[in-house]
């Protein structure tokens, strides 16, 4: 066999953790972290952040990281973890998650997930298959490729090598197919083939999966109230700063809802009103982003929330359901 795929074809996937955990999810500002403290302060359990953008250090205020009072009541885990100028894949966040939610599990602390990042999500619930690291000359060459013959020519050599893949993946989706293809490359084996149990899901009522619900218009105003919040507490400040320490960030923390659109704002008109309004926007769009893809996942049970309700309520509420 050859060496490159033997290398790269034993890599073992990250196995579900839908059953042995709890998880909070929901919408942005949909008020999950106030709730996901008060189970968390009841059952004795510990937080698990499930934030692609709160792994970074110094991004607190447009993340909504938990405060340090926060901390100190209960124990966070998955914040903090790089400099906002390193890069952070989906499989570093299940190395560590693994790690430790065993780690919980042999002093019987329950874990308790906390976040809407949709693909940090469906790796916790489905399991995940990290594939080959990545390989920038292969990448460099199909990108090579791609702008010589452009991507519907690209999407062909995909359907050739993995079908599957390529009917899923749209032709105008250059990142994906040129990740499809370097895996197929890497490993001998379709990236659709090592995702399989990307499939298997597991019933709502066999495990602790809540999604916090909100009617539509009531959210985009706490949406609207958080935006607010975020410049009062000097969002604007912490933008500048990281950019004054690091220079750059990285493509994932550079495309954060909040840091983008201030990101952009500094780099041509300065005009911090309608950057603000571009995070409410962009913050609304990216709600409705969320509730789509996690009506798709099996295993959520959905708590209705209104402005009535309160953290210790629906916490006491979610306590009662869990299995």
């Amino acid at each position: 066999m050859d060496d490159r795929i033997d290398t790269y074809a034993s890599l073992a996937p990250y196995a579900s953790l839908a059953q042995r955990v709890i998880v909070i999810t929901g919408p942005t500002a949909s008020g999950k972290s106030e709730i996901a403290l008060e189970l968390a302060a009841r059952i004795g359990g510990e937080i698990l952040s499930l934030d692609s953008i709160a792994v970074y250090r110094g991004m607190d205020i447009g993340t909504a990281k938990p405060t340090l009072e926060d901390q100190n009541r209960v124990p966070h885990h998955l914040i903090d973890l790089v400099d906002p100028n390193e890069s952070f894949s989906v499989a570093c966040y299940l190395k560590e998650s693994h790690r430790i939610v065993d780690e919980l599990e042999a002093k019987n602390t329950p874990a308790i997930f906390v976040g809407g990042t949709p693909m940090f999500l469906k790796a916790v619930l489905r399991g995940f298959d990290p594939g080959p690291p990545a390989d920038e000359a292969f990448r460099q060459s199909v990108e090579r490729d791609l702008a010589q013959f452009g991507p519907l020519a690209l999407h062909q050599r995909l359907q050739q090598v993995d079908p599957l893949a390529a009917h899923r993946i749209a032709p105008t989706d250059a990142r994906r197919m040129i990740r499809a293809l370097e895996v197929a490359y890497h490993t001998g084996q379709p990236l659709s083939h090592r995702q399989i149990q990307f499939d298997q899901a597991v019933a709502a009522l066999a495990c602790n999966v809540f999604w916090m619900s909100w009617d539509r218009a009531k959210l985009h105003h706490r949406i609207n109230e958080r935006v607010n919040k975020m410049f009062t507490s000097g969002l604007v400040q912490e933008v500048r700063g990281l950019l004054d320490n690091y220079g750059t960030l990285s493509k994932t923390a550079a495309q954060a809802v909040g840091y983008r659109e201030l990101i952009e704002s500094f780099e041509t008109d300065n005009d911090l009103e309608k950057a603000k309004e571009f995070i409410a926007i962009h913050t609304r769009q990216l709600a409705k982003r969320q509730e789509t893809w996690f009506r798709s996942f099996s295993e959520i049970r959905t708590v209705s929330l209104d402005e009535n309700m309160n953290p210790e309520s629906v916490a006491a509420n979610i306590e009662k359901q869990l299995v």
